[in-house]
């Protein structure tokens, strides 16, 4: 497949998670303001973070007065799970060379499915990733933009804004259910995000212990796997 292909199949597959991560985007860019940050910080946020879930959590941190230490740390263990897809997506990414430090800066949820899944039909193939990594990067910078200026005349939970992570991340997680391993792990962060939820409503490390402690169980799970294999 030569390059113009490559590049129209990076976008073809990446613009409907596209537009879910802009309504996303949106959403946090409304949120960014409520809690007092400017339409500048909002942005930059965006272009230097680059993670929904990160900026997310730290906006809501920042809400409920947490310091820039405990929101700090927070956004460090929630972003540990990026190291993984990085490890994962290495061999695809190789052929890059020099250019690879720039592509791990998109390592992130929606790019990790799509890049792993084109790895395995097609082998390596890092101009695609970028193409679908400068699409998100663009529609998450924009739409935080659009948010952030339009501050409190947008209603995130009015528009249905706020549905666009859970929905994505639904949409992200559906097809890639077919073993054991990886549907072992989704329970389980299901499991003990309810529990942690049923114990402490609105706590936002809820996402952090239950992302960090669920790949756990789809490890021993894979480690039995192969043992018996």
């Amino acid at each position: 497949m030569d390059k113009k292909s490559r590049i129209k199949a990076g976008l073809a597959e990446a613009l409907p998670l596209a537009v879910a991560i802009a309504a996303y985007g949106l959403s946090y860019g409304v949120l960014a303001v409520q809690a007092n940050l400017s339409v500048a910080e909002a942005v930059a946020m965006s272009l230097l973070v680059f993670s929904g879930s990160v900026q997310m959590v730290s906006v809501a941190m920042l809400t409920a007065g947490a310091g820039l230490t405990s929101i700090f740390f927070s956004s460090l263990l929630l972003n540990l799970r990026n190291l993984l897809y990085g490890a994962a997506l290495a061999e695809g990414l190789a052929p890059a060379k020099r250019g690879r430090w720039l592509l791990a800066f998109g390592v992130s949820d929606e790019p990790f499915v799509l890049g792993s899944a084109r790895f395995k039909r097609h082998g390596p193939d890092p101009l695609y990733f970028g193409t679908v990594v400068v699409l998100f990067y663009a529609a998450w910078a924009f739409s935080s933009f659009l948010g952030a200026f339009a501050g409190n005349q947008l209603d995130p939970q009015k528009w249905g804004l706020d549905l666009a992570f859970p929905v994505t991340f639904t949409a992200l997680l559906l097809p890639v259910l077919t073993e054991k391993p990886v549907i072992a792990t989704a329970a389980a962060a299901a499991i003990i995000a309810l529990l942690l939820e049923y114990l402490r409503p609105g706590n936002e490390l809820t996402i952090i212990l239950s992302g960090v402690s669920a790949p756990w169980v789809g490890l021993y799970i894979q480690r039995r796997k192969q043992s018996h294999a």
